[in-house]
């Protein structure tokens, strides 16, 4: 139960903090919200995108699952949880930034490479495979390397593969041909505190904070 009474400690620390000292604030989010920026992130506890950005209440759009990863465009009738995320940002809220946000030490990339040799669980395994075409690609370039960069060269190369995911939702990819919208490839390392951007014309990851 201790855990539960640091929560309801913690929520009252917000209502003190936003409620009491910023009303301003939740008399606006009251009235609807407008984000400018959605966050694609994992479920990972360790890697909150409003912790690791400051980032206030109304401040960005987040939808995490494991592994931050985007499914491709499958217009059917299943159910797509991130997806209709996606569609919601992107078409009803009218976000400018799409951000994949990946980190390191990530559980579900880690499971991914275990692949073949061990399952998961019934809808782990099933999920973790929209990567594997990021996997496949490590697999074939740096076969030879440790294990360890493996894993990392893996977490960036899912969030690379992400945003191609991402451009196959038409409505995506016409906002960014016309420059309403921008993708963005963040990483978060979680042992240096360092966020790395991808950038298309170097074909890496480097450090902006």
């Amino acid at each position: 139960m201790k855990d539960i009474e640091s929560l309801i400690k913690g929520f009252k620390r917000f209502q003190e903090n936003y409620f009491q000292a910023d009303n301003a604030l939740y008399d606006q989010l009251g009235r609807g919200q407008c984000p400018k920026v959605l966050v694609v992130g994992c479920c990972d506890s360790r890697v909150d995108p409003a912790i690791l950005t400051d980032c206030r209440p109304g401040d960005m759009f987040v939808v995490r699952n494991v592994a931050n990863l985007v499914p491709p465009y499958e217009p059917d009738s299943r159910y797509h949880g991130v997806s209709s995320a996606i569609e919601y940002a992107v078409q009803v809220l009218n976000v400018e930034h799409v951000i994949v946000l990946g980190h390191s030490h990530c559980g579900g990339i880690d499971a991914l490479m275990q692949s073949g040799e061990r399952t998961f669980g019934e809808f782990i395994d099933r999920w973790i495979a929209i990567a594997q075409p990021a996997l496949a690609a490590v697999k074939r370039d740096l076969k030879h390397k440790p294990s360890q960069l493996q894993h990392r060269a893996c977490e960036q190369a899912s969030i690379l593969l992400s945003l191609e995911n991402l451009l196959s939702f038409p409505w995506v990819a016409q906002r960014v041909e016309t420059g309403r919208v921008r993708v963005h490839g963040w990483y978060f390392d979680l042992n240096a505190g360092e966020l790395l951007c991808y950038h298309a014309d170097t074909g890496g990851f480097e450090k902006i904070a």
